[in-house]
């Protein structure tokens, strides 16, 4: 295997022929095993989070068939990560999307790929911290006995301010290195899911009450998706699983530093597996769990109900918990703080990882020499995600709708691509090794990177009418369709800025592209002395 000359001054500019490919990046190896990435991807999707903020508009496009189109979501989901599991096995790297789109498509899809994962990261950050601040007075309020404290959080200055300060905080956890994250996110993931648990099966004992004239008992017709009604409600469920699944692949980014498996797969595929497996369980779970003790009625607890609709929790926590109320209000509080710490490591690492292989500048590849974390690339996050926010306060009402909405355009948008990535990367190899292996890196991730792109194009599309997702607009045009535009315009700028900077990773003399019957680097990761 063709190693770097360690002498040469310019490594940005080395040929192909003296380079051969992925290389470490100076991250600390061995720190992190399955229980550990499992955590951090479950503090990544903040279950508790997600699932107050997806019930209720779920429920509100296919009522009863509530769990089946969690069920539905779940599909495409599960076929990226068929794609994703067959790509990290092949390449561990903790640019992920960037990396493996680079290898199989080249560089310019490939940074378009990374990206989009940037971009959807972001935006996801700046909304969880928006989040953390309204369930943080919602706490306070509850404790003291005040409701006009809640109300603190609809104050746009206080809230911005309170905003920046989630951030600098869950900024300096992940500063600290992975396992000062890994810490972190065991004690809020242990409180959280025992505080959902508890209030999954509460519901479920409060459906059967003859007090709740709402109270249903489960019917397998709930979990039957040919019930749904219409092509509508399917793409709306489509639409929900894309912001309650995404972020189980923050554990794929962790491959550098996670330890070595001595089974078939990775110890970051397997937590990835694993944790789309407990997501399943528990998102079906509890849009049953719900619909069974609310109903669809449009009393204060009711999922008919529009006014609890994007935050159903708070609506059933005193019924369903009584005096326990606040700890599932705190529940939520801590979800959405220890995702915004959790997810930060994605976009972190893509960015380190671009600017290693030269797609973006090198100063954002600096390692921090104690803690070993990316805290250059971290930085640059956590800032742009602040000042995004920021403005969108001021141009938006509803900033955490629309940006949750535009974070579903970008998800797609590097889901699809990456998922296709598998096939195209594989094609040579995979119809060799068996029908398999043909199944699960040819046919499988084909079907949902092409779902995926589909929504993406229709979605980027429909968020054009000024009517869509919060119905905020600039100059007559969606506001979603704006940030989207935007966002991928944006991209599309510095990418060509970039390769006027560094043009040997656009000429494809750093990152070559190849695929599994050629890629001499997917066997063996090795340290150019590059990461520091």
């Amino acid at each position: 295997m063709a190693k770097y000359d360690l002498s040469a001054p310019e490594p940005a500019t080395r040929t192909l022929d003296s380079v051969s490919g992925i290389s470490k990046k100076g991250l600390p190896s061995g720190t992190v095993g399955v229980l550990g990435a499992l955590v951090i991807g479950i503090s990544t999707c903040a279950p508790a989070y997600t699932l107050t903020s997806a019930v209720g508009p779920a429920a509100s496009e296919v009522g009863y068939q509530t769990p089946a189109i969690f069920l539905m979501g779940f599909i495409p989901m599960l076929l990226v990560a068929i794609g994703y599991r067959a790509l990290n096995s092949a390449m561990p790297d903790s640019g992920t999307s960037f990396t493996w789109a680079t290898r199989a498509f080249g560089p310019w899809v490939g940074w378009m790929a990374g990206w989009g994962l940037i971009a959807a990261t972001v935006l996801v950050l700046s909304n969880l911290a928006g989040i953390a601040v309204e369930f943080l007075f919602q706490s306070i309020s509850i404790l003291v006995g005040d409701p006009a404290i809640a109300d603190l959080a609809g104050n746009r200055f206080i809230n911005i301010l309170v905003c920046l300060g989630f951030m600098a905080l869950a900024t300096f956890i992940s500063y600290r290195g992975m396992t000062s994250t890994k810490a972190f996110q065991y004690v809020t993931v242990a409180f959280q899911m025992v505080v959902l648990v508890w209030f999954i099966i509460a519901m479920f004992v409060g459906a059967g009450d003859p007090a709740n004239a709402q109270g249903r008992v489960p019917e397998l017709s709930w979990f039957n998706p040919f019930e749904v009604d219409g092509f509508s409600a399917f793409a709306a469920g489509i639409a929900v699983s894309i912001f309650v699944y995404w972020g189980w692949d923050t554990v794929l980014t962790m491959g550098e530093e996670t330890k070595p498996s001595k089974g078939r797969f990775s110890t970051e595929s397997k937590a990835a597996m694993i944790l789309i497996a407990i997501l399943l369980v528990l998102y079906v779970g509890t849009a049953a769990a719900t619909v069974a003790y609310a109903g669809l009625g449009s009393g204060p607890t009711g999922l008919g109900n529009p006014d609890i609709a994007e935050n159903v929790f708070a609506a059933l926590a005193n019924p369903v918990m009584g005096p326990a109320a606040i700890l599932l209000s705190l529940a939520i509080l801590v979800s959405a703080m220890a995702s915004i710490n959790s997810t930060a490591i994605s976009p972190a690492r893509t960015l380190l990882a671009m600017s290693h292989y030269g797609a973006l500048p090198p100063s954002i590849k600096r390692i921090h020499p104690k803690y070993k974390s990316p805290y250059v690339a971290l930085l640059w996050s956590s800032i742009v995600a602040s000042v995004f926010y920021a403005v969108m306060r001021f141009i938006s009402e509803d900033v955490l709708w629309d940006t949750i909405t535009a974070l579903g355009m970008m998800v797609c948008f590097y889901y699809g691509i990456t998922a296709l990535a598998s096939p195209w990367y594989f094609r040579r190899t995979a119809l060799k090794e068996g029908v398999g292996s043909l199944i699960s890196k040819i046919v499988l991730p084909a079907v949902g990177g092409v779902l995926l792109l589909v929504v993406f194009v229709q979605t980027t599309i429909d968020s054009m009418d000024p009517s869509f997702g919060s119905g905020s607009n600039i100059g007559g045009v969606g506001l979603v369709g704006v940030i989207g535009i935007v966002v991928l315009g944006l991209g599309v700028v510095l990418m060509f800025l970039q390769s006027r900077v560094s043009p040997g990773f656009f000429r494809g003399e750093v990152l070559a592209r190849t695929d599994a019957s050629n890629d001499t680097s997917a066997v063996e990761v090795f340290d150019d002395g590059l990461g520091s």
